[in-house]
Parts: C-alpha cells; structure tokens; sequence
C-alpha cells in the first residue's frame, strides 16, 4: 500500500506568533507489516505543541508537521502481524511527538493501547502524556513513598494535575501550587491536601506557607514544570534527602542552581523525560504504559478535560493554550 493523504494542523514555518500554523494536507505512512492505520477522533494538546511551532522545544520535527503528540480513534486497517488489535478497536496512542491532529495515521501496533472503555474518545486522548510523565516522574525518577510531602507546580496544567492525582493515590500528602485561586479551586477538589497561590505582591513566593505545612521541613519531592522563579523558590523550602523533579520551563526560564543547596541539604535534582525513559529502558518503558493504562481501566485515574474545540477551530484551542486559560487539558475533536 502506498502512501495516501490526510489533512492536518500543519506548522510549516517556526515563528512566536503561530503565524506559520494552517490546515494542509500530509502524507500518511504507508501501512507495514506490525503497523495500524487509525482513523483520529481527538487530539490533545500540550505545551511541548506550542513550542515546537516556536523552534524552542528539544524535539524538533522536520517541517512542515501537524500538531498534536497523543490522540485517540478507531482503528481502520491492521498490518497482517497484529495480533493485539482489530478493525473497528477504539484505541488511544502516542504519535512519535507530532501528527495527531490529522484526520488519519499510521502508527506500529506497540504505540498503540485499547481505549479504556468508560472514557470519551476526548478524555482518552487526554491521558497517556501527562499520566506517563507523573508515574516516570514520581515513581521511577522521584521513588515516592507512603506518607511524603508532595509539592506539585503548576497544578493547574496537565501534567500538574495528573502529579496531584498520582501523588495521592501513591499516599502522598499533597500541596499545589499555582497562580490563580479559581483554577486551585478546581485543583483542591481534585484531590490537592493543600493550595497555594504562589503570587505574592507581584512577586513568586509559597516558601513559608510550605515549611508551615510540613512542621519547617520542607517538601520531600517537589514536581516542577515551571523552571524559572518557582525552581529558585524551591530550592529553600524542600527537606533533607529531598527531589526536585525538573519537568520543564513553562515559565520561560532556565533557572541556575548554587550547588552548594544541594551538597548543604543533601537533596536531588532530577530530569524527568518520560518517552527518553522508555526508549532508553524498553521492557520498563512498556511496564509503566501498562501500569497507567490499568489504573485508567480501573477508573482510578482519569484526565481533566476542561475544553474540546472543532478540528477546524484547532487554531483557537493552540491560541487558549498560549494564553494558559486551561485547567487541565485542552482537546480538538476531529470528528
């Protein structure tokens, strides 16, 4: 089978403004022998989306690309080695970093799970990135335990709000933060011991408030996706023997770290790339897919959608994003 073509929200120039961001049509893989062909239902974005368009994230796909690193659908042809899946499956997948907000793609049978089947095609879309991310983050990078202190960052994002959800079904004590109290509204009742707005006259400051929750310890592990001021700050209220887990910069800054905090309190700074983690450990790599999958499947896990755009509006969702007026996750549905 040769390849065919499919529309997708294509970036075909980087630029800050999304200005190189339109609706093309993409050629699909050809269907190989252990691949499916999947015909897309929704998509979901995440900040990694938006700064690819701007050049400024490490995967750096070969322009022009479509959007969009996870999606979910139907499955619309098999390879004659796939044995796991079928015609008309409803399925959840990673797609190699790019390319889920497209009509149709090929992807091998390995990078794609069975829908859990009390979720939305929306909700399933939402789920392996930011779940993926958390359980690498803070059980095989972070080895929390039953009874820490757990202070997520950016709660109110994806993969802040699935580190809360984790973090508490792992027993966690957990302490959110973020920068708007109605969003923290939402992340308390999902589950957050404790919020905290960060924005103190104008300035990032939650250090006090943290070492009041944890009798002046500090937090054991502390899952940062912001960088910036909000690293800086957490570096003076984390415990001894603790882990910062670098997750990335939504704050646009790559903050410096006077190493004598670390060698003075003895505590750990870790990078979390969950996708790198798999590649580099397989067998482990596909055993944390099928942990999240199975607590997905046991409804113990289940991503917060806050909104799903039109396919045709994918450019207004991208633009909802940029301007962080998200609570979790934001979907395009292509159906």
């Amino acid at each position: 089978m040769g390849e065919g073509q499919t529309e997708g929200f294509v970036c075909s120039s980087l630029s800050d403004d999304l200005s190189g961001l339109s609706f093309k049509d993409l050629p699909v893989h050809s269907l190989q022998d252990d691949s499916v062909k999947i015909s897309i239902k929704a998509a979901s974005l995440n900040f990694p989306d938006l700064l690819m368009t701007q050049g400024k994230y490490q995967n750096k796909p070969e322009l022009p690309f479509a959007l969009g690193m996870e999606g979910s659908g139907v499955i619309s042809e098999i390879g004659k080695n796939v044995k796991s899946l079928k015609n008309g499956d409803e399925v959840m997948f990673g797609s190699w970093g790019h390319g889920a907000i497209a009509k149709e793609i090929v992807l091998p049978s390995s990078m794609v799970s069975l829908k859990p089947a009390k979720y939305t095609f929306a909700e399933a879309a939402a789920f392996k990135t930011v779940y993926l991310t958390a359980y690498v983050g803070l059980i095989r990078r972070g080895n929390l335990k039953d009874g820490e202190t757990l202070l997520v960052h950016g709660a109110s994002g994806g993969v802040g709000m699935a580190a809360v959800e984790l973090g508490k079904l792992y027993g966690a004590k957990v302490i959110a933060t973020g920068t708007s109290d109605e969003k923290l509204k939402v992340v308390k009742s999902w589950g957050a011991d404790h919020v905290i707005n960060t924005i103190k006259n104008e300035k990032t400051s939650f250090r006090e408030e943290v070492k009041d929750l944890t009798d002046g310890k500090g937090a054991d592990i502390i899952y940062d996706p912001v960088g910036g001021d909000v690293f800086d700050e957490s570096i003076r209220c984390i415990n001894w023997g603790g882990r910062i887990l670098v997750i990335g910069f939504s704050a646009g800054r790559i903050s410096n770290l006077p190493v004598n905090y670390p060698l003075i309190k003895g505590f750990s700074v870790i990078g979390v790339r969950a996708g790198e983690f798999g590649r580099r450990n397989p067998e482990l790599g596909t055993e944390n897919i099928e942990i999240i999958n199975s607590l997905a499947n046991e409804g113990k896990l289940k991503p917060h959608v806050c909104k799903i755009f039109e396919f045709k509006d994918s450019l207004k969702a991208l633009e909802y994003l940029k301007d962080r007026k998200l609570i979790g996750k934001v979907v395009v549905s292509i159906s």
